[in-house]
């Protein structure tokens, strides 16, 4: 897999808050298991935690672990 870097638009904002990404700390996140899409930038931690559980993105990812054999998440 090869790595691009870009530079962007001083004015680019966040996915989830529409602040400015570079007036924070920003984030990008890219979905590699679907044909590593455009990416999305979040200005910080808290935006992209937010946009996670609003969009139930964990659900169903992390149920394999099965320390008891009772089949719960």
């Amino acid at each position: 897999m090869s790595t691009t870097i870009e530079t962007h638009d001083v004015d680019e904002v966040c996915v989830y808050c529409e602040s400015r990404i570079f007036d924070h700390e920003p984030i990008c996140v890219r979905d590699c298991t679907d044909d590593c899409g455009s990416a999305e930038y979040f200005c910080n931690h808290a935006c992209l935690s937010a946009h996670i559980d609003e969009e139930s993105l964990t659900t169903g990812d992390a149920c394999e672990w099965n320390p008891g054999g009772n089949n719960c998440c």
